[in-house]
């Protein structure tokens, strides 16, 4: 159909609420014409939405969308830069998502009345784009605009997200005089009246008992609440409904309800968005039906048009260019292109598309080094250790990294064990071979069902005999060390935990990455270091915080790990041991 046509086909559902201008409809016209660039699943919400416009038993009104669009506008103002101060005016897509919140209705029987026909609002959008601001002042409109005696409940999977909300809902409330003079602030929430300036009855008094408070995962005492809003932030990172269905169960008891579920696209497998994503593409698909549930998804369509096609960035980014900036995005685009671990968080957190917890984290060339070294060539140097220890019954991994004065260069010395029960069934593992580890020297076997971890004590004594080379500190993490790290100390190595957590392995992984793309690591050639690098994985999190993991559970990356171990040890005493180097 050509475009005029569309524009005149949505011209003709001209609103019958007094001829006002529908901003809904208008968002539709522009998104069905290809003004404004949107993916397939809204498209596919759109398309729902202009059927209830020839529903007898849908009305469309607009007067509490526009009495909240105005309320917004005219009283909230931004608290952030580069906006803060600024009016709080809506772009066309958030006025159309207001509309279609509060702008349907239906006949409820045991109401006796029209009432809002969406009551659960999945609202997913790319980062910086503003959607908790938007949230935040929907939610301060309804507060003020909604009924006497509304609560609202601000949640979140910990007290940092969920305070991101109720502080943007208290900050646009304290930039405008007038909101403020009317509501009180404490360490409990938001509420109605002001000490300062009383009011004895009404709306704006004491009598209003409406609140707004905040909610997080760790919160106790979630039952029993009666809320007439809730809004949970961030849900991506929720491995289940623990939190959300109190809050749902808090809003029964109302006859118009509001729940809303923004967020972005995130990196818990299997967790609540997965299932609620799941459910609404087979709601948007007309395989489930949900007709209470607004899906209002900002998505590409595909992982091939964001790097073909910045216009289709758009599809998960509708600020941008207004709220988002290009310069940003492009930047972040550009450091995917690059890098593994960016390109997954910039994927999912910008275009909303769902990286798989265990992606692959370097490519063959990447990690593929054949370069070898004598270590004669570092006789009397002190090194940095790093060892996993994995588990009793597994492989297990001790190394040594070495460096030159001036040069960023590291290279590493190996070992590695393995209980001698073990070894037959690993040789079933693809790509291995431990017979031939075993005998060039390169993997030790421990008699019986359990590695020996006093030969990985003897193994940094006899390099030390043999070349004089000496641990600095040696990294490891002490779940599984029990009598070996006594046993090192005893022998007069200095031993470092580190724990095998996100906050601590991440930048440590980084850097490795980093250097092995850089060829700055020599490991020898070794085929068991050159096997974990590839077994190996990697997860990220909301913070762009990573994590080794294995591609697939019966892989082993235990080379990998202790390689991150002795980074993590040198990142932390890097001046003392780059003064000792030689």
């Amino acid at each position: 159909m050509a475009r005029k046509e569309l524009e005149n086909m949505f011209n003709a559902l001209s609103d019958s609420s007094n001829g006002i201008h529908s901003f809904l409809k208008e968002y539709i016209g522009k998104c069905k014409s290809g003004e404004i660039i949107v993916g397939h699943e809204l498209i596919q919400m759109l398309d729902i939405l202009q059927s209830h416009f020839g529903n007898p038993d849908i009305r469309f009104e607009l007067e509490d969308p526009h009495k909240r669009i105005k309320f917004i506008e005219t009283h909230c103002k931004h608290f952030e830069a580069p906006f803060a101060g600024k009016p709080f005016i809506l772009e066309l897509f958030q006025k159309a998502v207001a509309e279609a919140i509060y702008g349907f209705k239906i006949f409820d029987e045991e109401a006796g009345r029209w009432i809002r026909l969406y009551q659960d609002i999945l609202y997913v959008v790319g980062r910086k784009n503003g959607k908790t601001p938007f949230v935040s002042a929907l939610i301060l409109a309804e507060f003020f605009c909604g009924p006497k005696g509304c609560k609202v409940l601000c949640a979140s999977n910990d007290d940092q997200q969920a305070d991101l909300m109720f502080q943007a809902i208290n900050s646009m409330r304290e930039e405008s005089k007038s909101l403020e003079r009317k509501t009180r602030k404490n360490l409990t929430g938001i509420y109605f009246g002001n000490p300062r300036k009383p009011i004895k009855t009404g709306k704006f008094s004491y009598q209003n008992k409406g609140s707004i408070r905040k909610l997080t995962a760790r919160t106790g005492s979630k039952e029993g609440r009666n809320i007439a809003v809730g809004a949970v932030d961030e849900v991506h990172e929720m491995k289940n409904n623990e939190l959300v269905m109190p809050i749902q169960q808090a809003l029964s008891t109302q006859e118009e309800p509001l729940y809303f579920e923004l967020t972005t696209e995130g990196f818990t497998n299997d967790g609540y968005l997965d299932k609620r994503m799941k459910e609404a593409r087979s709601v948007l698909a007309g395989e489930a039906e949900q007709p209470r549930w607004l899906i209002w998804i900002y998505t590409q369509d595909n992982e091939a048009e964001v790097w073909q096609n910045e216009q289709s960035w758009h599809k998960s980014n509708p600020g941008l260019g207004v709220i988002k900036k290009w310069s940003y995005l492009r930047k972040w685009v550009d450091l995917a292109k690059t890098n593994t671990e960016t390109r997954a968080f910039v994927l999912a957190k910008d275009f909303n598309l769902k990286q798989n917890t265990a992606a692959a984290w370097l490519m063959e060339n990447e990690y593929m080094n054949l370069d070898i070294f004598n270590p004669e060539d570092f006789r009397g140097h002190f090194g940095m250790a790093g060892v996993d220890l994995a588990e009793t019954t597994d492989l297990a991994s001790a190394k040594i990294m070495l460096m030159r004065k001036g040069s960023a260069k590291k290279y590493f010395l190996s070992k590695y064990f393995i209980p001698e029960a073990k070894l037959k069934a690993k040789e079933k593992d693809e790509g291995s071979d431990y017979q031939k580890w075993v005998a060039d020297g390169l993997v030790e076997v421990s008699p019986g069902n359990e590695n020996d971890f006093s030969l990985i004590t003897k193994w940094f004594i006899r390099i030390y005999k043999q070349f004089g080379i000496r641990p600095y500190k040696v990294g490891y993490d002490n779940a599984l060390a029990k009598y070996w790290a006594k046993e090192m100390e005893d022998m007069g190595f200095d031993l470092e935990r580190i724990p095998q957590e996100r906050h601590h392995m991440s930048s440590p992984m980084k850097l490795l990455g980093q250097d092995l793309r850089g060829g700055l690591v020599n490991y020898n050639a070794n085929p068991v270091d050159m096997w974990c690098l590839g077994n190996m994985g990697f997860s990220v999190d909301s913070r762009e915080f990573i994590m080794p993991v294995k591609i697939k559970t019966d892989k082993r990356i235990d080379g990998g790990v202790a390689k991150i171990i002795a980074y993590a040890t040198y990142t932390r005493y890097r001046n003392d041991f780059i003064n000792l180097l030689k």
